[in-house]
């Protein structure tokens, strides 16, 4: 049995985007025209990254939105990386939730959301010359109109980024 939730409030395990849902930090954001929205789920394996992407390429073609392919193709693969990475960690490897992507269109922009169980905080690294990896937050911030993350109730996070 579903817990009664109040309107917005959302959980790591029933989020799944309303057409014309939009993060509250990118509603300056907004344009008018189509919207749509496309949800997916990641199994907690390592090839759900390709499957991300491929969903992804698949979604933007239906939506005749090609032109943001390539960016997009590198924003989700981060995203679903770091969900997968450090987003699952905090659980039992045999009890592993998978994670929740969706993408959320709204006339040109496309919004992609990544939910896991964890609760930290996403940071922009700064990694050390010789330190493999930590710069993935730094792609998708440069490759987007904004990004940002929300706490869910009662537990995780949804990270998500604009792209136009």
């Amino acid at each position: 049995m579903q817990p009664t939730l109040a309107p917005g409030q959302w959980t790591t395990f029933d989020w799944w985007p309303p057409v014309g849902w939009w993060p509250e930090a990118a509603r300056d954001l907004l344009t008018s025209g189509p919207s749509a929205s496309a949800t997916f789920v990641l199994p907690p394996t390592p090839s759900s990254v390709h499957a991300a992407r491929a969903f992804a390429m698949g979604a933007l073609s239906g939506w005749k939105l090609e032109e943001l392919t390539e960016n997009m193709e590198l924003v989700v693969s981060e995203l679903a990386t770091n969900a997968l990475r450090h987003g699952l960690h905090v659980s039992d490897p045999g009890t592993r939730p998978p994670v929740h992507m969706s993408l959320v269109r709204r006339g040109p922009l496309v919004t992609s959301a990544f939910t896991d169980p964890a609760s930290g905080v996403p940071e922009l690294r700064y990694p050390g010359p010789l330190e493999a990896g930590g710069l993935g937050l730094h792609i998708v911030e440069s490759l987007s109109l904004r990004w940002g993350w929300s706490a869910l109730a009662p537990q995780g996070k949804i990270v998500w980024a604009v792209l136009t």
